[in-house]
């Protein structure tokens, strides 16, 4: 049988061979691997159309993209073997990040969930911008700059529409400059936001007493009595210490009515929830002078002086110090 193929069977096998080999290269080429996984939310369900990025974090620098399917699927082929970090995002929300190792012997599975990771690049860029807006309007109100202090907040409210101490803020600025009006307008739009602003309570009780609205004051001051012991807020330009602002506002309720010692009852509580609360050792200071305690006036008015050496009552705590030493 040989001897009649003329010599072709050597050809025919050789010609075998060589296809056997031209159709296994392209295997042996094709050494790589993939990343599969799931992307869901925080509730545990599927999100489709996140955008999944994997990057490789080791040798040569390789960045993927692609999408997550109906069931949150998603699979990227054809990658070299190494270390991976995969995250989604869909919506300016980020997931977790996925460290991975990609072989050739078996899929990498990466399996995210959306909103575990944080605001996206460019959700934090915002959230730097509204931090930067707002550290500088309390820099400004701080140093008695209110219409700087003023615009400042106003750009962060507008940058982020739950700012409660955005529109606190600016009522204590607004106050400051005594515009009433527009401060009590602020302090309502902060509790409109958080009800249980205490702060803000006690606000619109400090500029119901500078118009003497009395009775809206007290009404104030014992919403923000209420609230101070679990208020809070960050009060941020206008200084911290609700329970002791709280108790201060009723104190000078209570004096504007004449009722001295309930009034001085309150100073005194003040600044036992606060020992630094100036204004509260300046009006107890003139309720030892209306007792006829000399002696104890003139250690409150001195500690008035420490603590606020350029405050409001400054100058009459000075002239006080100076008859009572005669």
């Amino acid at each position: 049988m040989v001897s009649r193929l003329n010599g072709r069977l050597p050809w025919l096998v050789a010609s075998v061979i060589a296809l056997s080999l031209a159709i296994a290269a392209p295997a042996f080429a094709q050494s790589t691997g993939m990343i599969k996984g799931v992307v869901k939310d925080t509730n545990g369900q599927p999100v489709e159309g996140a955008k999944v990025t994997i990057d490789m974090v080791e040798g040569v620098s390789r960045h993927f993209e692609t999408k997550s399917n109906k069931k949150g699927e998603f699979i990227q082929i054809g990658l070299q073997g190494g270390p991976y970090k995969v995250t989604a995002e869909k919506d300016k929300v980020s997931s977790n990040t996925a460290e991975v190792r990609v072989s050739i012997s078996r899929p990498a599975e990466a399996n995210l969930v959306l909103g575990a990771g944080g605001p996206s690049k460019e959700a934090a860029a915002k959230n730097a911008e509204l931090k930067k807006a707002f550290d500088e309007g309390v820099a400004a109100s701080r140093a008695g700059n209110h219409d700087e202090a003023i615009a400042k907040f106003t750009a962060a409210a507008g940058m982020n529409a739950n700012c409660f101490d955005c529109y606190y803020n600016i009522a204590y600025s607004e106050s400051q400059k005594k515009d009433y009006d527009k401060a009590e307008a602020a302090y309502k739009k902060a509790i409109e936001m958080k009800p249980d602003y205490a702060e803000a309570y006690s606000g619109l009780a400090n500029i119901y007493n500078a118009t003497r609205k009395f009775d809206e004051a007290a009404a104030a001051s014992a919403k923000a009595m209420e609230l101070s012991g679990g208020a809070g807020g960050a009060a941020a330009a206008g200084g911290g210490g609700g329970n002791a602002d709280a108790m201060f506002n009723q104190g000078v309720i209570l004096w504007n009515a004449g009722k001295i010692a309930d009034a001085k009852k309150q100073f005194e509580a003040a600044i036992a929830a606060n020992p630094n609360h100036a204004e509260s050792h300046y009006q107890l200071g003139m309720a030892l002078v209306n007792e006829g305690n000399l002696a104890g006036a003139t250690t409150e008015f001195e500690t008035y002086l420490k603590l606020a050496p350029t405050g409001p009552n400054a100058a009459t705590a000075k002239g006080i110090l100076g008859s009572l030493k005669k």
